[in-house]
């Protein structure tokens, strides 16, 4: 017994299957996280070392290029990165998407093990960190505040942070920009020297002194004590009563030679928000919670928190991304609805029954609600990829029981009992309905497989649609041919009512007429197919040659995301008192001219080194960072690009500021900055390649669309070098290693111990007062004690220089870089990369010298290769179902002919409305092939249906396109009229979709007006010559029959 048949006859249970699948598909919806993308493993992998004060060319030659040539035997590697700072290197590793990072962090972390004991004194462990979407912040916060600024990182780590870790789903919460507790020891260098005493005694007395030690076990009696001997410091003034040497038999206290003063670090960074001395409280999530709730849960906590705060700190939102991820999804709901209420009008329209509408549309919400067990099943979550997923299939997942029921509704007219027409309907149609999904299917599967940030982005969607569909399949096999037997009633029974008499009145002459001019046309193109044929080639030629003057391509859609981040840099080695000041400046003219921004926060300084977050941004005493936070993107006329383009010009007007990057949507870690262009200039000599980028960004200035050219290699700055003459240091017994320490412990400081506190842990830090560290001759005095005791003046060791170096020196794939990058504004990628290449190849390159074009460039040249593969793989699978359900070679042949004209279709559309050819329109392209060659399907399926009962060519060419032309025409339009709410969608978010929506409705519409003329016309064509070619044979056949009796 088939499917179909079981379900019509046992009615009940098929109806409890399906409320079954739907209840169990909202139970775990309620479940389901919610978060914007689905998790990513970003594929990169950072290995950081901290080398406190050293240089950049330092870093760079005793860390970086060990650990890289170290590094660059990893396997899967991509790219290796890096930039050396000053007393920090940064390796950035990349691998292909799809690659095992747990296996690669095991094998990185194996192979740092490796080095790190060559690696010289003074370096940290190297800090090995796994990027991932969890690492983006999910709520940032801001402390402000007035009196209590000094404790507030103690404050904010007790009463803010500690709480907020104890909600579930929060990974980590860190607090960057307040300064931390510190206890100085600053020595006098006369002092030291009248006693005879180096620093380096001193902070090793400090560290011997700051000790608990447990001594062991002793019986007393009857009882077991513990013995412990009770050495560390209870107060920070308890350090200036420590004995750190005898002079002339007396006592030498830490007083006699040093103050001790409990304060907070100096040169740290510094955060201001809306004009407030301020701290950052950064909430990361743990791996696959729920976005949304976490945000939830720290908003709802905040109000308690901030009654527990001293009354002068308040506490603030600078960015929650739940908010873009619940606009962005709210969206796409509303997409679905309207799409929904599109979906059922048409349905309507077409059929003109209440009934016959509802067992359609019945299919929308079954399908849809049953993706959502694959979704919990998985451990995926709701995101905006798999939302799309729903949006786009809604028009889809109606075909097929479009066409079976209108097939049932046909037979019930021609006079067939309901029961005998929901079997026989679904009969004739069943072949034609499982090879249109798996037409379908053959283009979404491959999806999950393909590699690269597509394959990363689109294997959600790819699953999804294929498991939709396939719930449609079933459904109309099943549960509509058993709602039609069941509810249907033959034209006699039925009692019309007013829409009844209405539509049979205005809506039915209209689709009759339609039916028959589509029949003459059929007729009128099946007896002159050639001309048909040559007008359908003529009209492709034209169409092909449009799209290729007037296509643009893109990487992904720039989407509007409610925030600015901005990077400000004044001339190289200014003070960051003068850089705070600027800062205060900028920020406070930025809020008087744009009311759309709601907080504007900035940090300035160097991180410190246990600050991670900020570590990874651009910093230095220099430079200035800013977030803004402006007001969502529906109260506001103009989008964060085209402020960003004003706060632009408005920085160009400044002339103390050295340069400035202004990026839309926050920068790198989101993915809604648009797109840049960026061009990388390999080379070892410092001097020439700075020559070429000086030179390229002037070029690069004068692109139309390109703006924000920015220089990756800093400004040298002022340094003073000690350059020690090596046998003066021998003659002495010393060497370089002791000569630099002694040096670098007076000037930077030597930490040896720490001070322990309720819990916490201070550093204790010796090092000279400051006054006795300010000037040249401060450090030509330094006295450096020998092996024997002797001290000697760095003066008579060497010389002190004045000299420039680099801040910071990049490197890609173990060679120095300097890349120049541009952003690109009002313009489309392909076009502003012409102009680009035209510039390359009018500059003369040096010998040792590369320049290669990279930025969101190589990005989209990956992705459409990847999605150029999957086009050819799906265009292939589609033909090979095809030939198994016809067994033939040439209907396929012929269905396959109408892809072209889908692809040109969209690509006209995309032109007409001015959206370039991203990621997202590409997918649009491919999903073309499944849909479209649907019509044909249904159409040849049928006109070999009627040959089949014994009608000639054209007869079965026209009554076939006549009987097929309504389901071909309510397909198509439920899947087009489904797409508009995607294609011109106005939420927030909405501008992914568009070029998606928008290549959909244009390659469907085209392609189906082509398919309707061109399928009948090369049907007659191609029968017609296998009737000839039939006609020939058994002519042959006869012949031989004859001339053998004649024989």
């Amino acid at each position: 017994m088939k499917i179909y048949e079981t379900a019509v006859k046992n009615p009940v249970g098929t109806s409890l299957i399906f409320i079954g699948v739907v209840l169990i598909g909202l139970l775990f919806y309620r479940q389901l996280p919610i978060d914007l993308y689905p998790n990513i493993d970003l594929n990169i992998v950072s290995v950081m070392t901290s080398y406190s004060g050293a240089g950049a060319q330092d870093v760079e030659a005793n860390v970086t290029r060990p650990l890289e040539d170290v590094l660059n035997t990893t396997e899967k590697l991509k790219e290796i990165t890096s930039q050396s700072r000053d007393g920090l290197s940064m390796i950035m590793l990349e691998f292909d998407f799809g690659t095992d990072m747990d296996a690669v962090m095991n094998d990185v972390r194996d192979k740092v093990s490796l080095i790190s004991g060559f690696l010289p004194d003074g370096t940290e462990d190297p800090m090995i960190l796994k990027f991932s979407s969890d690492m983006i912040p999910v709520v940032v916060l801001s402390a402000t505040a007035e009196e209590s600024a000094g404790a507030l990182y103690k404050i904010l780590d007790e009463q803010v942070a500690n709480p907020l870790n104890r909600i579930s789903g929060v990974g980590t919460v860190s607090v960057g920009g307040a300064p931390q507790r510190e206890i100085q020891v600053n020595v006098v260098p006369a002092k030291l020297e009248a006693y005879n005493m180096s620093l380096e005694q001193i902070a090793q007395v400090i560290a011997a002194e700051n000790l608990n030690v447990p001594a062991g076990n002793f019986d007393i009696g009857s009882q077991t004590y513990m013995l412990r001997l009770e050495g560390e410091f209870k107060n920070s003034r308890d350090l200036n009563n420590i004995v750190v040497g005898n002079s002339m038999g007396r006592p030498v206290y830490l007083r006699d030679v040093a103050t001790v003063s409990d304060t907070l670090e100096s040169r740290v960074q510094e955060n201001y928000t809306n004009g407030r001395r301020s701290a950052s409280i950064i909430v990361q999530k743990q791996s696959g919670a729920n976005t949304v709730a976490i945000a939830d849960a720290v908003k709802a906590e905040l109000p308690g928190l901030q009654e527990t705060l001293p009354p002068d700190i308040h506490i603030e939102t600078v960015m929650d991304t739940s908010d873009y991820i619940k606009t962005s999804i709210n969206s796409l709901l509303e997409t679905i609805l309207i799409a929904l209420f599109i979906v059922g009008i048409i349905v309507l329209f077409f059929l003109g029954r209440w009934r016959a509408t509802i067992i359609v549309m019945v299919t929308i919400p079954i399908s849809l609600i049953g993706s959502f067990i694959y979704l919990y099943l998985t451990g995926n979550t709701i995101n905006i990829i798999s939302l799309s997923a729903l949006s786009i299939t809604i028009g889809m997942v109606v075909d097929d029981a479009i066409v079976v029921l209108e097939n049932i509704t046909s037979h019930i007219e021609r006079g067939s009992r309901p029961k005998q027409a929901a079997v026989y309907g679904t009969e004739e149609v069943s072949l034609s309905v499982i090879a249109s999904t798996l037409t379908i299917i053959a283009v979404f599967l491959p999806m999950t497989m393909v590699g690269g940030f597509a394959g990363v982005m689109f294997k959600q969607l790819g699953w999804m649609v294929t498991i939709i569909i396939t719930l449609s399949l079933i459904i109309s096999l099943t549960l509509t041919p058993m709602m039609s037997a069941h509810m249907m009633r033959s034209t006699k029974e039925t009692n019309k009512n007013k829409f009844d008499r209405w539509y049979s009145k205005n809506i039915l002459p209209m689709l009759d007429k339609l039916d028959g001019g589509y029949g003459r046309l059929v007729n009128w193109v099946a007896r002159r197919r050639r001309t048909t044929l040559l007008g359908v080639i003529l009209i492709f030629i034209i169409s092909v040659i449009i799209s290729a003057v007037t296509l643009k391509t893109a990487f992904m859609p720039e989407s509007d995301n409610n925030s600015i981040a901005l990077t400000v840099e004044m001339p190289t080695g200014t003070r960051m008192e003068v850089a705070r000041e600027v800062g205060h400046t900028i920020a406070q003219g930025m809020k008087d001219k744009y009311p759309e921004i709601e907080i504007i926060s900035f940090s300035v300084g160097m991180a410190g080194e246990d600050d991670t977050w900020a570590a990874m941004q651009d910093n230095a005493s220099n430079i200035m960072t800013y977030t803004m936070r402006l007001t969502e993107a529906k109260n506001r006329k103009k989008t964060i690009y085209d402020i960003s383009d004003e706060i632009r010009q408005d920085l160009a007007k400044m002339p103390e500021l050295h340069r400035f990057q202004v990026m839309p949507g926050g920068g790198d870690m989101g993915m809604a900055g648009g797109s840049n262009v960026a061009v990388e200039i390999y080379g070892y000599d410092l001097a020439e390649t700075d020559a070429i980028a000086a030179d390229m960004s002037s070029k690069l200035a004068d692109v139309k669309g390109l703006r924000d050219i920015v220089v990756s290699r800093k400004d040298y700055r002022m340094e003073y070098q000690i350059q020690f003459d090596r046998e003066k240091l021998a003659l002495n017994g010393l060497n370089m290693a002791t000569a630099a320490n002694a040096v670098r412990n007076r000037i930077n400081g030597l930490v040896m111990s720490r001070y322990r506190e309720d819990g916490e842990e201070y550093n204790i830090r010796v090092r000279f007062e400051e006054q006795y560290r300010q000037s040249i001759e401060d450090i030509e005095d330094i006295l450096i004690y020998n092996p024997m005791g002797t001290g000697v003046r760095v003066r008579d060791l060497g010389t002190v220089i004045e000299t420039s170096s680099l801040p910071q020196i990049d490197r890609q794939d173990r060679e120095r870089i300097v890349t120049v990058t541009g952003t690109i504004y009002g313009r489309a990628l392909s076009e502003v990369v012409e102009d680009v290449n035209i510039i390359l190849a009018e500059t003369e390159i040096p010998t040792g010298v590369q320049i290669e074009m990279a930025g969101t460039l190589e990005d989209q040249q990956e992705a459409f290769s990847e999605l150029a593969l999957l086009l050819l793989i799906v265009s292939i699978l589609v033909y090979i179902v095809l030939a198994s359900q016809f067994e033939s070679l040439t209907y396929p042949f012929m269905i396959i002919l109408t892809i072209p004209f889908a692809f040109t279709g969209g690509l006209l559309l995309l032109a007409i409305t001015g959206e370039p050819l991203g990621i997202m329109g590409y997918v649009g392209l491919i999903m073309l092939v499944g849909m479209v060659v649907k019509n044909a399907i249904v159409l040849i399926d049928y006109i070999n249906l009627n040959r089949e009962r014994g009608m000639s060519i054209i007869t079965a060419v026209v009554h076939g396109g006549r009987s097929r032309l309504r389901p071909v025409l309510m397909t198509t339009l439920t899947t087009i009229l489904g797409m508009i709410p995607l294609a011109i969608g106005t939420g927030q978010g909405s501008e992914m979709w568009r070029a998606l929506g928008i290549a959909i409705i244009g390659g469907m519409t085209f392609s189906t007006i082509i398919t309707l003329i061109l399928i009948p016309a090369l049907y007659s064509m191609m029968a017609g010559y296998g009737v000839r070619r039939r006609r020939k044979k058994h002519r042959e056949v006869i012949v031989e029959k004859r001339e053998l009796s004649v024989s």
